[in-house]
């Protein structure tokens, strides 16, 4: 029996040790493909980052990145040029890209810029589309390359007017529920500076422009600035005569030292009899409005319906 005993011994120990050369051999063989592996990566690695550094590189020397670096040197010196101006002309051309939403410093560069770049592309345009056209001979040939020219040069001060119009009617048709919820807030107890906060986050999602200039003024009064003063700059920038005769209201109600709520609810009172007004007015000049299309469009049809008939069996001599 101990003969046994021994070699089942030595039998188990043999088929331990091959089992660890077994484990230690697959070890190696995975800590060698994983080596191979992240090397492998590490490779791509470095050769994308000299691929991206080469591109870059050659992006830098190309002509469309000199372009793009002379236009923005352009830029940044007529923004420089017309930041320093304080001409009459030049006050006017912010207060219209304020009221036309645009607050962006380098917004007076850009319209100047665009300016030039119309004029120039419109008359080059025309110079190329014209004989194409069979106009390349006549003596109105440059005066229709002029036209384009200036044509080119307008069209940024008519875009501008576009968006001028069409966020003045944003604020017209806001102004009265901006009245209504300022008087809300001051029944509630609310002071201006927080009734403006409050009344700027509630219009935000009918009226994304009016609330934006509502909180300028609000970040104008926590900067310092006076409220009446604020409130002048948020007139100015809505480009309505009830946003300055609501800063008026303000600033007399607080020199008198009446009730502002009072004063509130009375202006509510007459935005919405305004609107009321506009809306009657738009409903008065329908009629009129609608003469020109029924006189072009559906006339000469109930004549052509009702005369057509008249016209065949006269024609024809057909009457039975």
């Amino acid at each position: 029996m101990e003969p046994t005993s021994s070699f089942g011994l030595f039998g188990d120990w043999s088929s331990m040790m091959l089992s660890l050369l077994v484990f230690l051999t697959a070890g190696m063989v995975a800590f060698a493909v994983m080596t191979g592996i992240n090397a492998q990566k590490a490779v791509r690695r470095r050769a994308a980052r000299v691929v991206l550094e080469d591109e870059s590189a050659a992006g830098r020397r190309s002509l469309r990145y000199s372009g793009l670096k002379a236009a923005q040197r352009l830029i940044d010196y007529t923004t420089r040029h017309y930041a320093s101006a304080d001409s009459k002309d030049m006050k006017m051309l912010r207060r219209r890209l304020t009221q036309a939403g645009i607050y962006d410093p380098r917004a007076t560069s850009y319209f100047f810029f665009a300016r030039l770049v119309l004029a120039i592309g419109g008359a080059v345009a025309a110079f190329f589309v014209l004989p194409m056209v069979h106009m390349d001979g006549k003596s109105s040939f440059w005066l229709f390359v002029m036209v384009a020219g200036l044509g080119g040069y307008l069209l940024p001060s008519f875009y501008l007017d576009k968006l001028i119009k069409r966020k003045k009617q944003e604020h017209q048709a806001g102004f009265p529920d901006f009245m209504d919820l300022m008087v809300v807030c001051a029944d509630a107890g609310l002071a201006m500076e927080a009734s403006l906060d409050r009344v700027g986050r509630e219009l935000g999602d009918a009226y994304p422009s009016l609330s934006a200039d509502i909180h300028m003024a609000n970040l104008e009064i926590r900067a310092g600035r006076a409220l009446t003063e604020a409130l002048e700059h948020f007139g100015e920038r809505l480009g309505l005569e009830e946003a300055r005769s609501f800063a008026t209201l303000i600033q007399q109600s607080d020199e008198l030292g009446s009730s502002i709520s009072d004063a509130l609810r009375v202006y509510s009172e007459d935005m919405r009899h305004k609107r009321m007004s506009r809306a009657e007015e738009k409903a008065y000049s329908l009629p009129a409005k609608l003469s020109v299309p029924m006189m072009v469009c559906i006339f000469p049809t109930l004549f052509v319906v009702i005369l057509l008939p008249i016209i065949v069996r006269m024609m024809t001599g057909h009457w039975s």
